[in-house]
């Protein structure tokens, strides 16, 4: 039988589908809620740590690397030896991470607790990938873009929940919570999400993927610590220009083996690529929102710009943004019926586009920063749907889970490189305010605006990718996957 993964007539793999993509959607928003859940206490970690600000950062640095190397591996893997079986190792890693840091009163041990919750972002992109397996063609689209948002909602939701929780209670409850939460998800996965039987067999290029992690292990330090170190230092532009050295080896490398870790010959067909493309944009459209508008509604009040809230009231004036992308999952599912993936992602561009600009004209209050805040996760909700749907599209079924897992990681280069902007253009111009305590310097307002004009114009670059995605011609042909013993198709 030949049709497309989300058209198929046959019945669903899992026997309640709705229930295994809400356990999916469950985990997929515990793994993303890890990458922000240390960013209200972040400012007393050398003291809780016992250790210097410069590396008490690592505890925020060392999860976005290990999660932008832990996707396209955890999808080959998924590949490999089947898609539920590696994300039940990965809600398991949640697990152990999450306890090694609530156990944590020192540095090292921290460290390796938020590396391991890092590599349970694989989970994420493998989930995305089995749910085309598993639920019926008219909830596709929707479960997708369910999922797929959950890299977005947990981040926002993050914040409020996590400086609640550290408000009122010793910070290690922060980790205890999570790993109660990756307890529940470890067992409702084994519990409800069926095992498909998609294993396609082969062997891990293990050169490769020590190559792919020295490359963005390097390249994504340098990112992210060139604000701290200095752009022009010798450590920054060594991490940047050797991790790309190494990414550029990756790639030969790969081109000569017969079983890739990433397929870079399906990665550069031209829908995939310009897809990953778009999807460096949006990523980056995302985590500047993210960064930029709480550093404005904590700014000081005697700033005259500042909106003087504290980081609690801050995490809950972003909290809708962030369900604002899970509700628009099924509004998603509706444009990509309707008008196909390729649209629905300029559409969910253009949107985070215009919260920006928004955003230009609405400063003055936190209630103002929230309608610009929701348009944009609106945009990004809507873009994140569409993503998912472009790539599996275009992929072999065989190299679904890695060609998922490469976007990913093309978000979270997206995202890291906005960190990294986005804090070198809030302390390029800052100005000192005479106080009753003593001078404080602080960002000038013509800061944010460049923060939100940069925004704005990396979404619209998004766009523009976009628009060079060309149609799909033909429906693939999809493997047959069995259950039980017997054959269906997904």
């Amino acid at each position: 039988m030949t049709s497309s993964p989300s058209s198929s007539s046959e019945a669903p793999v899992a026997a309640n589908p709705i229930v295994s993509v809400v356990v999916l959607c469950l985990g997929g928003l515990m793994a993303a809620l890890t990458q922000t859940m240390v960013i209200p206490i972040q400012s007393e970690l050398p003291q809780l740590l016992s250790t210097s600000a410069s590396n008490a950062s690592w505890v925020i640095t060392i999860t976005l690397v290990c999660a932008a190397v832990a996707m396209p591996v955890a999808g080959r893997l998924a590949d490999l030896f089947g898609k539920q079986r590696i994300i039940v190792v990965s809600a398991g890693i949640l697990l152990v991470g999450s306890a090694v840091a609530a156990l944590s009163d020192t540095l090292a041990p921290m460290l390796v607790g938020r590396g391991l919750q890092g590599l349970a972002m694989g989970f994420i992109p493998v989930g995305i990938s089995l749910i085309r397996e598993i639920t019926p063609p008219h909830v596709t689209n929707t479960a997708v873009a369910a999922m797929s948002a959950t890299l977005g909602v947990g981040g926002a939701i993050g914040l409020p929940l996590s400086a609640w929780i550290a408000d009122g209670s010793d910070w290690h409850n922060l980790f205890w919570v999570g790993t109660g939460a990756a307890t529940v998800v470890v067992v409702a996965v084994l519990a409800f999400v069926p095992h498909v039987h998609d294993a396609h067999g082969g062997r891990l290029d293990v050169p490769g993927v020590i190559l792919l992690a020295l490359g963005l292990v390097t390249f994504l330090v340098g990112i992210s610590k060139g604000n701290t170190w200095g752009w022009s230092d010798a450590a920054t532009i060594g991490c940047i220009v050797g991790g790309l050295v190494v990414l550029v080896l990756f790639g030969l490398f790969e081109l000569r083996q017969d079983e890739p870790l990433v397929d870079l010959r399906t990665s550069a067909s031209l829908p995939i690529l310009f897809t990953n493309l778009a999807a460096v944009a949006i990523g980056f459209g995302m985590m500047a929102q993210s960064i930029v508008v709480p550093q404005l509604l904590e700014m000081p009040e005697f700033t005259g710009y500042g909106l003087g809230q504290s980081i609690l009231a801050a995490g809950l004036w972003m909290a809708p943004g962030g369900l604002m992308m899970l509700v628009f999952a099924p509004v998603s599912a509706g444009l990509i019926t309707n008008l196909g993936a390729k649209k629905t992602l300029m559409t969910g561009a253009t949107v985070l586009g215009v919260g920006y600009v928004v955003a230009l004209f609405l400063m003055d209050a936190p209630w103002q920063l929230l309608i610009a805040s929701c348009i944009a996760s609106a945009g990004v909700g809507i873009g994140y749907a569409a993503m998912p749907t472009l790539v599996l599209d275009n992929a072999p079924a065989a190299e679904a889970g890695a060609a998922v897992g490469l976007n990913g990681l093309s978000r979270s280069v997206g995202t890291t490189i906005a960190s990294a902007v986005m804090a070198t253009i809030l302390t390029s111009s800052m100005k000192t305010f005479e106080t009753p305590v003593g001078p404080v310097q602080a960002p000038t307002e013509g800061v944010f605006t460049a923060c939100f004009l940069v925004g704005a114009l990396a979404a619209f670059v998004g766009v523009g990718i976009a628009a060079f995605i060309p149609r799909k011609q033909d429906a693939k042909s999809v493997e047959p996957v069995t259950v039980d013993g017997e054959s269906v198709h997904a």
